[in-house]
């Protein structure tokens, strides 16, 4: 099953956009994540509703963070990109008249609501100031502006 990772590319761009403080075009970014410009702009176009980021219109136009980090959580980030499932895994529904079935969908159910509220409540305590103080205390050789390409 392939991962779903919307939300790591996302804070993948914000911080390059906060790192570099300047403007980066749909086609930019699109070749930074190994996507389409399409996908970039449906995802930005829900992060600009947000106001996370903004669109800078014209000939130098593109996309720009519009806010501090250290004020968008994980969670924030998470929720505007249209977080959906947390969790691959899941109760069965082949015989819903099975009692058998009812008790391990129940039972998983209990458990996978617990972990996505956890998951969550953590999401909720980790801005993007964070990522960013992480990212230049560990990673100090990359300081440099520079981007990078993902390959998907």
């Amino acid at each position: 099953m392939r991962q779903d990772n919307k939300l790591s590319r996302t804070l993948h761009v914000l911080l390059h956009m906060a790192r570099h403080d300047k403007v980066y075009t749909s086609e930019q970014i699109a070749k930074m994540l190994g996507t389409n410009s399409a996908v970039v702009r449906r995802t930005l176009a829900g992060l600009r509703e947000v106001g996370f980021v903004s669109a800078v219109k014209g000939h130098h136009g593109g996309w720009r963070i519009a806010v501090a980090l250290r004020d968008v959580s994980l969670l924030d980030i998470y929720r505007a990109v249209g977080g959906k499932q947390l969790f691959a895994i899941g109760g069965g529904d082949e015989n819903p008249e099975c009692a058998v079935e009812a008790a391990v969908n129940r039972a998983l159910g209990n458990v996978l609501d617990e972990a996505e509220q956890a998951l969550l409540s953590r999401f909720s305590e980790i801005s993007l100031e964070d990522l960013r103080v992480y990212f230049e205390s560990h990673f100090p050789e990359e300081l440099e502006p520079t981007i990078c390409i993902v390959n998907s």
